[in-house]
């Protein structure tokens, strides 16, 4: 039983985030392939994926254990639903954070020299980790995301709407009963063994996840006495909901939106949502990258979406209007 301890404060400070993000994601879903016994709204999903591990993605295939603690990627490469943006910062993570992560995860012993480069600070081992978070994303998540990123919106509409008819209370009562419990001031969720946590007026933050079945993580940095932890909550509950998730490219449905805009730039602004870059939008897209600048200028210039730089990417994001509309077409 994991038992999450609120006061006050922590009440007032919980909150629900869109994502955990693409890399933790990824990590999610090689955690979810490796189950004896798939969940049935999973099944259809390791069928399509199955045989597309090659590799080019064993760099992270061999840092997730049959048992045991996993690695945090949501720690290492941050929560950005971008896929180029979680590279940038697993990259630039601190080697003593890198090292603190892989510590606990159970590496076979044809990779633990390579495990323990990465740790090091081998910078050559950090970028072939990079590499591995990539080949994987691009097997097991990327097909599926532009369907999975409205099916998180919905639920966190839910968890929106939730709170405000009831409040916080109401929310965490709500969240997936009985296999959560809230008997205030304590969070009672079902849990492989039993964890007390204190949030300590830090606050708690509530985050759907795909690639996750009847199961909650709470992921927190022990050292860090201001990180806020975050709990993931499965988003995918039942085959129904599943079903639309698994084809590559989204869910092959009449969309109005995509006869107003045209499909290429409807699916561009869906995945603006929560931002993309021009090359993911590019690869998500199967056009060139030409013709991404050309669809996203048209979003652009009608208000759709705002593009700025981070990095050595540039970011494409969702406007007020473009989620207007996107939520009018769901």
């Amino acid at each position: 039983m994991l038992r999450i301890h609120f006061t006050a404060e922590d009440l007032a400070r919980t909150r629900v985030a869109s994502t955990i993000g693409a890399a933790a994601e990824t990590y999610y879903s090689l955690e979810m392939l490796r189950r004896p016994s798939l969940p049935l709204p999973f099944q259809r999903w390791r069928a399509s994926v199955a045989g597309h591990l090659g590799a080019d993605t064993a760099p992270l295939t061999t840092l997730v254990p049959t048992t045991g603690p996993g690695l945090d990627l949501l720690a290492l490469a941050g929560d950005s639903p971008d896929i180029d943006h979680a590279v940038e910062a697993l990259l630039r993570a601190p080697r003593t954070r890198v090292r603190r992560e892989l510590e606990p995860v159970a590496v076979g012993p044809a990779h633990r020299s390579w495990a323990r480069a990465v740790a090091d600070g081998d910078s050559d081992a950090r970028r072939l980790l990079a590499a591995g978070l990539v080949a994987c994303h691009r097997a097991t998540v990327a097909p599926y995301w532009a369907a999975s990123r409205p099916r998180l919106d919905v639920v966190r509409a839910q968890y929106a709407r939730t709170f405000l008819e009831g409040g916080v209370e109401t929310l965490l009562a709500a969240l997936s009963p009985p296999l959560v419990r809230w008997r205030p001031p304590v969070l009672e969720i079902r849990y492989p063994r039993p964890v007390e946590v204190h949030l300590g007026g830090r606050g708690l933050i509530l985050v759907p996840t795909v690639f996750s079945w009847r199961e909650f993580s709470l992921l927190y940095d022990p050292h860090d006495d201001e990180s806020v932890p975050q709990l993931t909550v499965p988003a995918v509950t039942d085959p129904a909901a599943a079903a639309a998730l698994w084809h590559p490219g989204g869910p092959r449905t009449d969309n109005p939106l995509g006869a107003l805009l045209g499909r290429t730039r409807a699916a561009a602004l869906r995945l603006a949502l929560d931002g993309c870059s021009t090359t993911e939008l590019a690869a998500r897209l199967g056009v060139s990258l030409p013709a991404v600048s050309q669809h996203t200028k048209a979003l652009r210039d009608a208000r759709l979406i705002t593009t700025s730089r981070r990095g050595g990417s540039v970011l494409h994001m969702a406007t007020a209007l473009g989620r207007e509309l996107l939520d009018g077409n769901r």
